[in-house]
């Protein structure tokens, strides 16, 4: 059994007056009585006085949350929380920076979040992602980028991995100018479960089953349905990050792929957001893919928009990927001979083998020097490549819409192609040539459609920890600020 720290004091128990004929307290002529008054009556002047004085000279206590503070393996961690408090007692007396309301982040049991992180050379059969996640999810300093981007940025880019969206939306929840520490000023709530490390952790082993892999959202769901401030909405105003795609947590039944997490009564009504979103639920948000790039300051990113802006491209087109074997007439085995049928156009970048792992060059190289990028779907609709691709100014072309289109709106300009290429892949598949079309853009209509994808860049990116980039929003501000508008605007009106 978990502990369940937000459980409500039970009700004291008051004395019995109802023998009221022999009452003192019904007798004003009697001196006790007007004693009792007196007494009273300067209690509650002493009360007004006190709630007069300023929030900040009092200590937070917190009855209803007895678990102890989270306190993830990583000394930046570390630091959170050795100035969390002083930092959040400012922001809850400067109101004007938090108009869409303050964000609570459950202190839940560590089972759900850093015990996953203590134990990560168990969340993968193959080879330990330790190394991964560390740096509050970044990873390790990218720093065989070197000798392709200016020196003065390396400090900014990392080996991140594609799966890491818990860690680093934790890290920086915990330092968010709009958190509170007093959950009964909050508009939000946010529950910092890290439900793609857990069922990560079952996906590829055979003999996992599907219980093993409903465990920790079974368990936190428990959790969480007895916090006081749960009962409030039912869960509309909390909100959770799932580091995997949507379809990884819809397994309808036993024998298939994942877990049911979504599926489960008590995620109905919680905002979710994913690297991959089912377009048809409205309580599934799609947010960027981590990629390498983690800016410190507004400068970081005009220094990087201004080298991708001006590096000279050498290659009109490319594809970095591998192709599906498994898969019926896979479309990127197609696009793969299709660049090396137009070798002269298209630089390829076949990742069968290892060379699009974390801790190599090439993929940014060939984003680099190429002025479009071939987005096909990747093992879902989605993949991280499209990110990658933008933040390296190099235009994406898609062959399905929902791979970014119907994904990523908070954070794509509204205008599709203002800053990509929509070729129908049946088209392709006919024989239509990718390169006739993409030869077909003047030099001036790829230049605006690079320089709207540079202009974007701080929005599919996430900043280092702490208080985010000053005067910049990133897609951590965009997706938290998205997330309290919605409860804002609806506030906790939908029933089923």
């Amino acid at each position: 059994m978990l502990p369940n720290s937000n459980n409500p004091p039970s009700k004291p128990k008051y004395p019995d007056f109802s023998d009221r004929k022999n009452s003192f307290l019904l007798s004003f002529h009697n001196p006790r009585t007007w004693l009792i008054l007196i007494l009273l009556l300067f209690q509650i002047l002493l009360l007004f006085t006190l709630r007069s004085r300023p929030f900040s000279a009092y200590i937070t206590f917190h009855p209803h949350s007895s678990s102890p503070p989270l306190s993830l393996p990583t000394e930046s961690s570390a630091a959170v929380h050795a100035d969390s408090s002083s930092t959040i007692t400012q922001v809850d007396n400067v109101t004007d920076l938090c108009p869409l309301g303050k964000i609570y982040v459950y202190d839940l049991p560590l089972f759900f979040n850093a015990e996953l992180i203590q134990n990560c050379n168990e969340l993968n059969p193959w080879i330990s992602p330790c190394e991964a996640l560390s740096n509050d999810g970044f990873g390790r300093e990218a720093t065989a980028l070197s000798n392709l981007i200016p020196e003065s940025l390396i400090r900014s880019w990392y080996w991140t991995d594609q799966f890491s969206l818990e860690l680093i939306y934790h890290n920086r929840m915990l330092n968010y100018r709009c958190r509170t520490l007093e959950p009964e000023l909050a508009a939000t709530f946010y529950i910092p479960f890290y439900a793609g490390l857990a069922v990560g952790k079952y996906l590829f082993k055979n003999a996992s089953s599907a219980k093993d892999r409903d465990l920790h959202c079974e368990l936190l769901l428990n959790w969480v349905q007895n916090q006081i401030y749960w009962k409030r909405t039912d869960g509309w105003d909390h909100f959770i990050s799932m580091g995997r795609i949507s379809w990884d947590f819809r397994r309808s039944k036993d024998e298939d792929w994942g877990s049911s997490c979504i599926y489960m009564p008590g995620m109905r009504n919680i905002t979710r957001l994913l690297i991959e979103k089912n377009p048809w639920d409205y309580f599934d948000i799609g947010v960027p893919y981590p990629t390498g790039f983690h800016p410190s300051t507004a400068d970081d990113i005009a220094q990087w928009q201004n080298f991708v802006r001006h590096r000279e491209r050498k290659t009109l087109f490319c594809f970095a990927g591998a192709t599906r074997g498994f898969i019926k007439n896979d479309f990127r085995s197609l696009l793969l001979n299709h660049c090396y049928s137009e070798s002269d156009s298209c630089r390829v970048l076949d990742c069968a083998c290892s060379k699009c792992s974390n801790g190599t060059s090439e993929i940014m190289e060939t984003f680099l020097d190429s002025d479009f990028c071939l987005q096909p779907r990747g093992d879902s609709f989605t993949r991280r490549s499209i990110f990658d691709c933008m933040v390296a100014g190099s235009i994406p072309v898609f062959f399905w819409k929902r791979t970014a289109y119907y994904q990523f709106e908070w954070f794509l300009p509204g205008e599709p192609e203002s800053y990509s290429v929509f070729i129908d892949r049946y088209a392709v598949k006919n024989g239509s040539s990718i390169k006739a079309v993409l030869q077909n853009f003047s030099k001036e209509e790829v230049k605006s459609m690079r320089e709207k994808v540079v202009e974007n860049i701080a929005k599919i990116v996430y900043g280092k920890p702490n208080d985010g980039i000053n005067g910049v929003k990133d897609a951590f501000d965009i997706a938290v600020e998205g997330v309290l508008k919605r409860i804002k605007k609806h506030g906790g009106d939908y029933k089923w």
